[in-house]
Formats: C-alpha cells, structure tokens, sequence
C-alpha cells in the first residue's frame, strides 16, 4: 500500500482521514511502535511493518 503524503480518505460518514500523513509518521517512527501495531500493519500489507 502506498499513497502520497498529502492524501485524504474521504468516508462515506464525511469525516476525513489523513492517511498519507498517517502513514508516513508510522513509517518514520517505526522502531516505536509495538509489536502488536506492527502485526497489525503488516496484515494490512505494508511490508515495511513486517516484524
């Protein structure tokens, strides 16, 4: 999965998510993350999550 910085998920609620901000600051922070949100990224197929 891969999506510029500056995308925005629009919901079908109308609310809004920041998802190439979402995803960049997680991918630069990854030594962070636990290995729960890791696993749980990685099942949603981003392979740089891979524990």
């Amino acid at each position: 999965m891969t999506a510029p910085r500056g995308h925005v998920e629009r919901l079908e609620d109308g609310t809004e998510v920041k998802l190439g901000v979402f995803l960049s600051n997680s991918k630069s922070r990854r030594a962070k993350l636990t290995a729960d949100k890791l696993q749980a990224l990685a099942d949603l197929g981003l392979e740089w999550a891979t524990v």
